[in-house]
């Protein structure tokens, strides 16, 4: 009985009881190993062993026998001794094209000469079969043997078919039998042609080979046919290619009719093999032209050494990117290649894909130059502005030299705009930059940043008087008339210098200090420049601070209305108020209106604080006797807010206070662009009943011409003509001519800023109408306004 698993030898049967029992009458199949040797040695082997193997055998290694006989051994017996019992093996012997198979079965036993035998039984299984005949018959390739059939003159006329396989039949459509011993020249299949004929004719007696190809149905099918001649006999083996050639049509159809351009070059060479028409067509070489080149002739030589790197590191793929090429006129385009490498024909090649992007580029570069470049004057603009800053600060090496930044903003560019139109605007700002790139160096940079608002890097400086000196030629550059479409436009520039390192090493810091120089340029004097000093700095946090206490202060109701009384100087009464805005801070007290205003109308504060100002104005002089007015300021940026009107009439509605008693003060900046908008603007409020005032009279540069333009009612003349009155004889002169014009216009003339007796007389004899000022009260709180009407309703009675 065999054991599943037999690890001690002990339990092997022994070699004695095997080989005197029944397998002794079957000695010849059987052969003797041991393995436990060193070497694995067939020890003995009978007469039908020996002779499958090949040799006599007397203790031989398996090493010195056939490879396939000694595979199937040592795979029979290393089975036989892990399993421990009867382990079954199969051999194959292919000896003169016959295959041979044998069952190799291998008997664990125990010896007394040794710990293990292994007693191997040979026997051939199946039947034997030729190889090559095998081989021959069931390939799908063709295969026709063929003699040559001679005339008298031993001259080859035909080709009888000798022997042929199915495959052949297949390929040829017909049955075997009808083709086998057939000439040529008897059939009507695909080698009966007279082409062929004359190509297996020519074969004949040159001991060569010879492919070619013969179509099939009219073209639908085609075969490849390889030609051995050995003396009078041929060897032809046809080859079914119809699928193949489907696949090279398909190609020639997607390259030769491609609209892209395409083409192949050999891997080695790189010399152009194949190009489709719209590569002729887009790189203008001819087709001829292109067989004689090779890839790198159309190369801009600049880029050479990268075409090679890139095709040395091509293993499959083609890489994917952007190169520059040339076409046959010179001209360069920018494409983007496709391809891989192919086999064409026997050579190595790659196939290669291309888009011409050219213009898509220059749209792309069209994009990043407008990302960065203001599109009215070409300039950069303020992202590029600080990005080269930047750079530059970062490259600075010589520490003698600075760099300067400078902020310059246009002096009465929005009056050209405002008066003239955007056309006109737009016109002057390019003629404006045209001017800055003048006053520049070569390698300094200058930035539109805003509508009106420019900026310059200057690059390495010497010094600031150096800075100075250029900041002046720009300014006087800008100031210089500008002539557009028959219009003579005059504006100025003010200009905010920083330099670093001393003003800060950074782009922001530079940028932010040159604004704050800028800041004071336009306060203290328009038309110049100034640098950026320490004291700026803690302006611009004090700034900083008003404007969030500001908008704070809006929210939690911290502004107050005072009123200053307008008395009639030939009545000697008081005849209205002039509502006067106040901020009381929490912690700071009263905040001046000349700190603050100033302020609100920057950040935008301006328009709501001045309805809020309407609204509870006009509430107050509800409370008051009939016959007294209220007046108030109006400013600019409240004055150009389109919803001006409405805020008038919803503040008299809310009131109930009548049109007639509410003045509204304009300054001339308001009109300083006289246009349809405003002057429509103020007919609507004279449509409502309204009074106008202009405020500030004889200080701006056209008052006259406004006076013409619109019938004010009133015109009040400023306080600086009034402080000097005494003193200076050309304010007397003033003041008389501002206030015979409104005696001839009908117009009211009201003094500011009246504050001694000897003033009030000269206006009186002067003809002005009306005076205000701290000679008979300052601005009081509404609560007290009611004890000031008493007192001097009870000073005209005594002086009555």
């Amino acid at each position: 009985m065999w054991h599943a698993a037999l690890s001690p030898e002990a339990l092997l049967p022994p070699f004695e009881e095997i080989m005197l029992g029944s397998l002794g009458r079957l000695a010849d199949n059987i052969g003797l190993m041991q393995t436990e040797v060193g070497v694995p040695t067939l020890l003995r082997a009978g007469r039908y062993v020996q002779k499958w193997l090949g040799q006599e055998i007397h203790d031989t290694p398996l090493s010195q026998l056939s490879t396939e006989c000694a595979m199937a051994l040592r795979e029979a017996a290393t089975g036989a001794l892990r399993l421990g019992k009867p382990y079954l093996a199969s051999a194959f012997c292919v000896r003169n094209s016959i295959v041979e198979s044998y069952d190799v079965l291998a008997l664990p036993m125990s010896s007394r000469w040794s710990r293990s035998i292994i007693a191997v039984y040979v026997c051939e299984k199946g039947e034997r079969y030729n190889l090559i005949d095998t081989i021959f018959q069931t390939t799908d390739q063709g295969i026709v043997s063929l003699a040559t059939v001679r005339d008298e003159q031993s001259r080859p006329t035909d080709f009888r078919i000798v022997d042929l396989n199915n495959g052949a039949a297949r390929l040829l459509g017909m049955p075997l039998d009808e083709l086998r011993w057939r000439c040529l020249s008897e059939g009507s299949h695909a080698l009966a042609s007279p082409a062929v004929a004359a190509r297996l004719q020519a074969i004949i007696g040159t001991g060569r080979s010879e492919e070619f190809e013969i179509e099939l149905d009219g073209g639908l099918a085609h075969i490849k046919v390889g030609v051995i001649a050995v003396g009078d006999l041929l060897s032809a083996t046809l080859t079914d290619i119809t699928n193949l050639k489907r696949r090279e049509q398909s190609f020639r159809l997607l390259f030769d009719n491609n609209p892209m351009p395409m083409w192949v070059f050999d891997a080695t060479t790189r010399r152009f093999l194949s190009v489709n028409d719209a590569a002729v067509a887009h790189y203008g070489y001819s087709r001829e032209m292109f067989l004689q080149m090779t890839i790198s002739d159309i190369w801009p030589r600049d880029e050479v050494d990268a075409h090679n790197e890139a095709l040395d590191r091509i293993s499959d793929v083609y890489e994917s990117r952007c190169w520059r090429h040339l076409r046959a006129d010179g001209s360069e385009i920018e494409v983007l290649s496709f391809g891989r490498r192919v086999a064409f024909g026997e050579q190595d090649a790659f196939l290669v894909a291309l888009l011409d992007v050219t213009e898509r580029r220059r749209v792309e570069q069209r994009i990043a130059h407008m990302a960065h470049h203001d599109a009215l004057t070409n300039l950069p603009n303020r992202a590029l502005f600080h990005d080269r800053l930047t750079n530059t600060l970062a490259r600075r090496r010589d520490p003698r030299q600075s760099i300067a930044v400078m902020c310059v903003d246009l002096d009465l560019f929005k009056n050209v705009n405002d008066s003239f139109g955007h056309p006109v605007g737009d016109k002057l700002l390019q003629l404006v930059s045209h001017r800055f790139m003048q006053c520049v160096r070569g390698n300094d940079l200058v930035a539109r940043v805003g509508g009106d608002e420019f900026a310059v890097i200057l690059d390495q400086v010497a010094s600031p008087a150096e800075a100075g000196h250029i900041a002046s030629q720009v300014i006087k550059a800008l100031s210089t008339p500008y002539e557009i479409d028959g219009i003579e436009a005059v504006i100025g520039a003010s200009i905010g210098i920083a330099l670093s390192p001393g003003d800060g090493t950074s782009a922001d810091e530079l940028i932010r200090n040159a604004d704050m120089a800028l800041y004071r340029a336009k306060g203290e004097q328009r038309g110049t420049h100034r640098f950026f000093e320490q004291d700026m700095d803690r302006q611009a946090q004090h700034r900083r601070a008003l404007e969030t206490d500001l908008r704070r202060a809006f929210a939690s109701g911290e502004f107050e209305l005072h009123f200053q009384p307008l008395i009639d100087i030939a009545r000697d009464r008081i005849t209205g108020f002039e509502a006067l805005l106040r901020w009381r801070h929490p912690t700071k007290g009263m905040i001046p209106p000349a700190e603050f205003i100033p302020v609100a109308e920057d950040i935008g504060l301006i328009v709501a604080l001045g309805e809020w100002t309407l609204r509870r104005a006009c509430a107050e002089a509800a409370k008051w006797p009939d016959d007294i007015r209220i007046a108030v300021n109006l400013s600019p940026m409240q004055f150009r807010s389109r919803g001006l009107v409405q805020a008038v009439i919803t503040a008299l509605a809310h009131s109930g206070l009548t049109p007639q008693r509410l003045e509204l003060e304009i300054t001339e900046s308001v009109l300083l662009a006289e246009t349809d908008s405003n002057l429509a603007t103020l007919h609507q409020l004279r449509g409502l009943g309204v009074r106008i005032s202009m405020d500030d009279f004889g200080t701006g540069y056209s008052s006259l011409s406004y006076l013409r333009a619109f019938p004010f009612d009133k015109i009040k003349i400023d306080r600086s003509f009034v402080r000097e009155l005494a003193e200076r004889p050309d304010c007397v002169a003033i003041v008389r001519a501002i206030s015979g014009l409104g005696r001839s216009l009908g117009i009211t003339t009201t003094a500011e800023g009246v504050e001694t007796s000897e003033q009030l007389e000269r206006l009186r004899m002067e003809g002005c109408n009306e005076v205000q000022g701290f000679l008979f009260s300052p601005a009081r709180p509404a609560e007290e306004l009611s004890a000031l009407l008493v007192r001097f309703r009870e000073q005209a009675s005594r002086a009555a």
